[in-house]
């Protein structure tokens, strides 16, 4: 039952791999100690050692316990876990929380109680839905609401309260409360079943705060921080830390951004003088700036998601230089005053660490689209971890200032909670000409903190241009026809256009918008549907209405604007204009069998495990803590040898023990006995089996997936749109000479992706980016006037296709091509990778697709689909189109 609500809480909070494993430990525990105030300490922590060898000491006078998460992965979300946890499981509904700060209390008040928001820590928990836990904080205690019996029946109560305020003996919490007869401290501390949580908890290893805090007598304290040592001269590590989620995990499992260390191309730093590599360093902190947001604005405006204003800290290194540094940036001579107005300093004064209003301006700069670069002085204090925080400009630092997490820490939490696949998106970039080769050395040490193996080259042929970055705005033809929006760089008047007068411009406008709310998914056969009489006079009718007076649209006379012809007008273009792709869903029209078929453990004698003892202790080179790999034999036995491997098959996820338990215990049994070959007593037997358990499942699982089946003869495609409208593109480049005739190849060859082409008159968009000389080669092929079959080409935006591959990532072709007869997804690629197996993969699930869209052509009388797979050698000036597909041409997969 226990387990069950774990599993539940998880799926419900949409836990990350980090916060399950802490919740499961926290179930753990649980499960081994007193969950009472009359319990032995010395006897839980016993039994906690038992376990978890790394917890040699609570450090308090009850049970503490700490879990260490890296920044940005989500420890706010994992203190809503615990408490839904212990209070489901009927063990507490009275949790006190600790804030270190103003800043980082104000936020927990709002996570904790705003069920409307986003980040709303109880979101998807049913029974906290349906009776919201009362949330009492340090500005609203004294209404006393939370501690009347009569109010509160079974509900939750957390109480979330500024460190400050149980550390003052004086303090009004410490007085006499008329509604209760004591203190609302003694109130507190009183509570049978009181849990404390501390965020940021290395905050709380004062005396004073150490003393408060065990004033209140808490059944358990739940410790979470990013920074499991004590501050201060002598910092320590913890000695109660449970579970470790290192930043450096965070990054490989892809929770937070990909820090990067960025320079000029051939940079040397004793080439200039102090001043000049200060302005050099702003200078390229400023393009990859620029850069970076504009591939923001590339990414919301293909995908529909928020836009993200990115800004630029500067870490400076007293106030007089901060002040120095702001006033250059906003000068004539910084990009001719492009920033007067977009800077902010940020500081205060001589103190260690900002004031709570200047971590407030920080915390601002989320929601702030103003401003582009913020100087700052002194080290950054926890609590405004942004997101939107993507360069970073520290001067005079050195390499191990600029690896710590409270420089860079701050800046990697993600703006979309997970990573985008956009590098620049995903990456938090580090300007450090001069510390470059110092910050490598440095990351690449085992004991970094921060592991930092990606580099940024500004300037010159590398990654971030320093002449500045642009988007391109490319809307399809159609939508060009239809509304004259889009020009070039050379264009100084818009281009012409269907629609001459406003009355038949706004028609034109509400028809697109008509077609794409109401008719993508109502039409299965193709966007020639459209000019079918009776949809027409459909299309008409409702765009009559949308535009009638009683909508508040402006009175639209036939004199002024002939609806219906406008309607044909349009229709006729995004016909002539549109290669129709039918959105497909394939599915299983019945639930897919899988197991694995019966077969005997093969290579055993490569098992050669031995039994540990309490004796064999690891020593970490990171931290110098100390672990004890194994215990002697003791705890809950299993009646059956075999159970202990079966124990952890069942745990895997592509396990169903219902179906398959009789192989499970099939293999576990051949395990056993090539244990008891080689061990000399059952004891040494169940000792392996309970040490090594995880690697010995994992030696069978893995035979096992040579053995996997699966079934589902009758899959059903289904077709969710007859065609997608086009989308506007857009483009990222530096400047204006960056866009060429597509004809024209750049040189050297390996540059071309950096621009954008135009001059297409076949081409769905007047502008397209390729991402090698190929592609654009291919491009010609299909342009070239002797090819008078070919009707139009793209290269499909984000989402033009629906095509999945391996575990559903997303499959975009290079090209879709149309002719007079057939349709064609076309992928070019270098003659070496033809076999890779990601390759394969989206070659298989584009036939896939295409023997759907074929079967869905059949029933329409549209055009037949066929996938090409032409390497690069092959795309050459003497190919056609034709010579292609008749040569590379890949059949169906049925």
């Amino acid at each position: 039952m226990l387990q069950r609500q774990v599993q539940q809480i998880k799926a419900r909070l949409s836990l990350r791999k980090p916060q399950s494993e802490a919740l499961d430990i926290l179930a753990d525990v649980l499960e081994t100690i007193d969950f009472s105030k009359d319990a032995d300490v010395a006897a839980a922590l016993g039994a906690v050692k038992a376990t978890y060898p790394n917890v040699t000491d609570f450090e308090r006078q009850f049970p503490s316990l700490c879990f260490a998460l890296a920044t940005g992965v989500g420890k706010t979300r994992l203190m809503g876990a615990f408490i839904a946890y212990l209070y489901l499981t009927g063990r507490s509904k009275h949790f006190f929380i600790l804030a270190p700060n103003t800043t980082i209390y104000d936020k927990l008040v709002a996570d904790f109680s705003q069920q409307n928001s986003s980040k709303y820590v109880f979101r998807g928990i049913a029974e906290f839905a349906q009776l919201p836990p009362i949330v009492e904080t340090g500005d609203n205690w004294e209404r006393g609401y939370a501690v009347r019996g009569d109010l509160l029946g079974d509900t939750a109560v957390v109480f979330i309260f500024n460190v400050d305020k149980i550390n003052k003996e004086q303090g009004r919490i410490r007085k006499l409360h008329e509604y209760i007869g004591q203190s609302y401290f003694d109130y507190l501390s009183g509570l049978p079943d009181l849990v404390l949580l501390m965020d940021e908890a290395h905050r709380y290893r004062a005396k004073a705060g150490m003393d408060a805090i065990a004033e209140l007598h808490p059944v358990i304290g739940l410790e979470l921080t990013a920074t499991p040592r004590s501050v201060g001269a002598r910092s320590t590590a913890f000695k109660n830390v449970i579970y470790d989620y290192p930043l450096g995990q965070a990054m490989v499992d892809g929770y937070v951004k990909d820090p990067a260390v960025a320079t000029r191309e051939g940079f040397r730093a004793d080439s200039v003088s102090l001043e000049q590599l200060e302005r050099m360093k702003l200078e390229d902190g400023i393009h990859c700036h620029e850069h970076t947001k504009a591939e923001l604005a590339i990414y919301s405006q293909q995908t529909g998601r928020k836009l993200v204003h990115p800004f630029m800290l500067v870490v400076a290194q007293n106030t007089g230089h901060a002040s120095d540094i702001r006033k250059y940036i906003e000068s004539d001579k910084f990009f001719e005053g492009r920033y007067k107005g977009r800077v902010i300093e940020v500081h205060s004064g001589t103190r260690g660490e900002e004031t709570d209003e200047a971590t407030t301006r920080l915390l601002a700069l989320e929601y702030d689209s103003q401003t582009d670069i913020v100087v700052h002085v002194n080290k950054l204090k926890e609590g405004w971890d942004v997101t939107n925080l993507y360069t970073i400009v520290p001067l005079r630092a050195s390499a191990s200032d600029i690896l710590t997490e409270q420089t860079l820490g701050r800046g990697l939490r993600l703006p979309y909670g997970q990573r985008t696949g956009v590098e620049a998106i995903d990456r938090l970039t580090v300007v450090a000409h001069d510390r470059f080769d110092d910050v490598i050395k440095a990351a690449r040490d085992p004991d970094s903190l921060i592991s930092i193996r990606k580099t940024v080259i500004v300037g010159g042929t590398g990654d971030v241009s320093n002449e500045g970055a642009h988007v391109i705005e490319s809307p399809s033809n159609l939508e060009t026809s239809l509304t004259g929006t889009g020009r070039s760089f050379e264009e100084s008047e818009q281009r012409p256009y269907v629609f001459e007068t406003p009355e038949e411009r706004e028609v034109a406008k509400v028809t697109w918008e008509v077609i794409e709310r109401e008719f993508e998914r109502k039409i299965k056969t193709g966007i020639e549907k459209l000019e079918a009489p009776e949809i027409q006079a459909e299309i008409t009718r409702i765009v009559k209405e949308v535009m009638s007076p009683e909508q508040g649209a402006f009175e639209l006379s036939e004199q002024k604007a002939d609806v219906a012809a406008t309607v044909a007008k349009v229709t006729k273009q995004l016909v002539m204009n549109t290669i129709s792709i039918p959105e497909i869903v394939v599915l299983p029209t019945t639930d897919v069998n899988f197991g694995f078929k019966d077969f005997d453990l093969s290579n055993l004698e490569a098992i050669a495990k031995q039994p540990l003892t309490d004796q064999i202790m690891v020593q970490r080179l990171r931290d110098e803590s100390r672990a004890f790999l194994a215990r002697t034999v003791e705890g809950i036995k299993e009646e059956r040898p075999e159970n202990y491997l079966v124990r952890q098959l069942m745990d895997l996820p592509q396990v169903d023990y219902e179906t398959q338990s009789e192989l499970l215990f099939k293999l576990s049994g051949q395990m056993v006995r090539r244990l008891e070959a080689y061990l000399k007593t059952p004891e040494d037997v169940e000792n392996v089996l309970i040490v090594h358990g995880k690697d010995l499942a994992r030696f069978i699982f893995g035979q096992m997936q040579d053995h996997y089946w699966e079934t589902a003869t009758d899959y059903r495609a289904s077709v969710s749109r007859g065609f997608v409208m086009l989308k506007p593109q857009a483009y990222n480049v530096p400047s204006e000479a960056f866009v060429r005739n597509f004809r024209t190849p750049i040189n050297p060859l390996n540059l071309t992706p950096k621009y954008v082409f135009e001059g297409f008159a076949k081409c769905c968009y007047p502008y397209q980016k390729f991402q090698s000389d190929t592609e654009r080669e291919f491009s010609v092929i299909v342009e070239a006037k002797s090819e008078t079959g070919v009707l139009r080409w793209m290269k499909p935006g984000s989402g033009q296709f629906r095509i999945e591959y391996a575990s559903g990532q997303a499959y975009e072709p290079d090209f879709v091509v149309e002719t007079e007869k057939d349709k064609f997804i076309v992928e070019t690629k270098a003659n070496g990778e033809l076999s890779d197996p990601v390759v394969q993969a989206k070659a298989k699930a584009a036939r896939k697709w295409v023997h759907h869209a074929n079967e869905h052509a059949k029933e329409t009388a549209a055009k037949p689909w066929t996938y090409v797979l032409i390497p690069h050698d092959a795309v050459k000036p003497s190919a056609t189109l034709a010579s292609l597909v008749s040569a590379y041409a890949q059949s169906e997969l049925l």
